[in-house]
């Protein structure tokens, strides 16, 4: 740990591009009219794509993302900037600093990959016209976007949790900063751990060999191309994520006699571990709306499960799960950790974590009790509220046989 007779810094000053008034003024008419132009502008072309049929090809697919991450990118600095010029303001806080590299990151990333996927495209089009609708399928295209998100979101949390762990200092107090925790585990003797990393090496094998042959099982047989095992093979792949989070680490440390975390692979364990945990939540929730579709609606059950809605959803859960998961990760990172740094535990419980800062966690509890409260009981709520119209459809079948049925189709979700 290191010593300093320092203070924490809280927040940043942004003195902007000019220190003269009237240059100012005129910088803000400037910037105000470019963000407008540039919002108005893409919304525009969203919508055109969106309503007309005839623009639902895997090209404009593209400028439509396109679009959206530039109204993003827009959206991350410039709405700050005027609305501190109006408040004559020129601080930005700490998480609100770190919340603008996270996404000023992953857009500016994501912009160039999207127009390397629209090259791309433009290349099957001119020199392979004849296998163009062959190539382009709509699940391909889905795929290169999914993996854009996937590999510009990794790519700036790297940055962002490296950043983080920057230490900035005005004059003060003298504080200790921790830069690693100590994971005591579940028990203290050796006997017992020695059985315990047994049992949690079994459990990983078996959760990942398990879940693996189910997403081969499914990708395998076009039988099962269907919305409920597209779930399925989702909630297998986030439960692959989930066990992968913690244990490898808890093993490893074991093997090589180690009980020590760093505070960037901490922060690391907090942010996936919240997203995969409550991604678990909403998919089951979408796979009880599923099966509600499914007994209660099923002369419409095609019309309303398209490939279009499963996709948004899950999309949409992977969205949530992950906005959720920063928001979390970026306020426990602006908390400071002082000399205490021994949890009893085989990972980074972000509740464990928590008490052991010396600063005001406060708006970090605020936050567990109300957004995370949130983020629990809605998929909770869904969930009951389907399977109850669910029952009672179920419970007026005339026959045990259609009861059984129709239940037998909830087996995958429930167990």
């Amino acid at each position: 740990m290191d010593r300093d007779n320092q203070t924490m810094v809280t927040e940043f000053l942004l003195l902007g591009l000019s220190g003269q008034s009237e240059q100012e003024e005129v910088l803000f008419g400037l910037f105000l009219w470019m963000y407008l132009v540039t919002i108005i502008g893409n919304v525009l072309i969203v919508l055109a794509i969106s309503c007309d049929r005839h623009l639902h090809t895997p090209m404009y697919f593209f400028l439509a993302n396109l679009s959206c991450v530039d109204i993003c990118f827009s959206s991350v600095t410039t709405p700050k900037m005027l609305l501190n010029h109006m408040v004559g303001s020129k601080s930005i806080s700490y998480v609100e600093c770190m919340t603008q590299i996270y996404f000023f990151i992953t857009f500016i990333n994501m912009d160039g990959f999207l127009l390397s996927v629209m090259a791309y495209d433009r290349y099957v089009a001119i020199c392979c016209p004849l296998h163009y609708s062959i190539i382009m399928k709509p699940k391909l295209c889905v795929l290169l976007v999914a993996a854009s998100w996937v590999i510009t979101n990794l790519h700036a949390l790297l940055h962002t949790l490296l950043m983080v762990q920057l230490t900035f200092y005005m004059d003060g107090d003298n504080q200790t900063m921790v830069t690693e925790f100590l994971l005591l585990g579940l028990s203290g003797q050796s006997e017992q751990e020695e059985v315990l990393f047994g049992l949690f090496l079994w459990m990983y094998l078996v959760t990942i060999i398990g879940n693996v042959l189910i997403v081969l099982a499914i990708s395998c047989d076009r039988h099962l191309h269907t919305p409920m095992y597209f779930f399925l093979a989702n909630l297998s792949c986030v439960d692959i994520c989930f066990s992968s989070v913690t244990t490898p680490k808890m093993l490893l440390n074991h093997m090589v006699g180690s009980k020590s975390i760093s505070y960037v692979e901490c922060m690391t364990q907090i942010y996936f571990f919240i997203t995969f945990i409550n991604m678990d939540g909403f998919l089951l929730s979408v796979m009880a709306y599923d099966r509600y579709v499914a007994i209660c609606c099923p002369l419409h059950y095609s019309i309303i499960m398209k490939p279009k809605l499963c996709v948004l959803l899950v999309a949409a859960s992977w969205v949530i799960t992950n906005l959720h998961a920063l928001l979390h990760t970026l306020l426990m990172v602006q908390l400071t950790f002082c000399f205490n740094n021994t949890m009893h535990h085989f990972f980074c419980d972000p509740y464990a974590v928590l008490k052991l800062s010396c600063s005001d966690t406060f708006i970090n509890d605020l936050m567990v009790f109300t957004v995370g409260g949130l983020i629990f009981l809605t998929p909770f709520t869904c969930i009951i509220i389907s399977y109850a119209y669910i029952l009672s459809n179920v419970l007026k079948l005339p026959s045990a046989h259609g009861i059984r049925k129709a239940l037998s189709t909830c087996g995958s979700h429930l167990t």
